[in-house]
């Protein structure tokens, strides 16, 4: 009888053993209070279950309206082995008139071992949510009171002023050199006659004398405005004295253009063309203000 007494109790204490499908639980929620209108609210859920069992992600709730004040935003469930890691995140559409206690809706999660199904409580939350308005209409004397509107921060505008300041300054630029290049500046283009007549004689030979000639005739013209003949000399140079010391040179100059194209016979040397590049060389300087 003793021995049929103590077979019964091991029988009754390994009935007894641990036969749950979930072997640790755990929910992780935020602060219950401080909440208004718009927030969301996040909700962890942690499950470990025994070997064999599956958590059935169908019996979760589904992405939407809730309720009327309530949608579930977003659920992802990570699955690690045994360890099922649930993330809720909700948001609140009611707006209560004072500090109302709210609560988001448990369910059950069910799980599967084989043919048999057992589940799992996710009980209620409960939180506070506050008004966004007065608790009290204020009143003033024309009735209504109504706060003024906050005045909406100055967008800085630093991008816009450097812009503005770069483009005023590439427009300036871009007029400058128009009028550069429609004569607008004439003491500025007489500074470069010399250097583009010398560029010009640079690359002829003394079979091209008939333009060299011409090149240096056309900048002289250009510096006194008007054809300059060997007779006019005296006159450019009070205008221009600077290029007084190159009397004896253009005198030179003259006498050897009017040989060239009003006598036959003329034969051209690689001198004569060397003086006239060292003509254009000598006047080119005084362009420049170095001599």
């Amino acid at each position: 009888m003793r021995i049929l007494l103590v077979a019964l109790l091991l029988l009754a204490g390994c009935s007894g053993s641990n036969n749950q499908a979930v072997s640790y639980f755990h929910i992780e929620t935020p602060r219950p209070f401080g909440y208004v209108i718009g927030d969301e609210i996040p909700q962890r859920i942690i499950i470990e279950t025994r070997p064999d069992v599956t958590l059935q992600t169908a019996s979760l709730p589904a992405k939407g309206p809730i309720n009327r004040w309530l949608n579930l935003n977003r659920i992802s469930v990570i699955n690690t082995g045994q360890h099922y890691q649930i993330d809720l995140l909700y948001q609140v559409f009611y707006a209560p008139l004072e500090v109302k206690m709210l609560t988001l809706p448990g369910f059950k999660v069910l799980l599967k071992q084989g043919e048999q199904t057992d589940s799992q409580i996710i009980p209620d939350w409960s939180f506070n949510l506050s008004p966004l308005r007065e608790l009290a209409v204020r009143k003033s004397d024309d009735g209504e009171y109504m706060r003024p509107d906050a005045a909406p921060s100055l967008l800085p505008n630093t991008l816009n002023v450097y812009g503005l300041v770069v483009s005023l300054c590439l427009a300036f630029l871009i007029a400058a050199y128009l009028c550069f290049l429609y004569g607008y500046f004439p003491k500025l283009l007489r500074r470069t006659l010399f250097k583009q007549a010398l560029r010009k004689i640079e690359a002829l030979s003394k079979s091209d004398m008939d333009q060299a000639l011409t090149t240096v005739h056309q900048a002289l013209n250009s510096l006194y405005r008007q054809p300059l003949f060997h007779n006019q000399l005296s006159h450019f140079f009070q205008l221009n004295p600077q290029y007084q010391q190159m009397s004896s040179e253009l005198d030179w100059f003259f006498t050897y253009s009017n040989r060239y194209f009003f006598t036959s016979g003329m034969v051209v040397v690689q001198l004569d063309l060397e003086k006239l590049k060292e003509l254009c060389k000598q006047c080119r300087k005084i362009e420049r203000g170095s001599q």
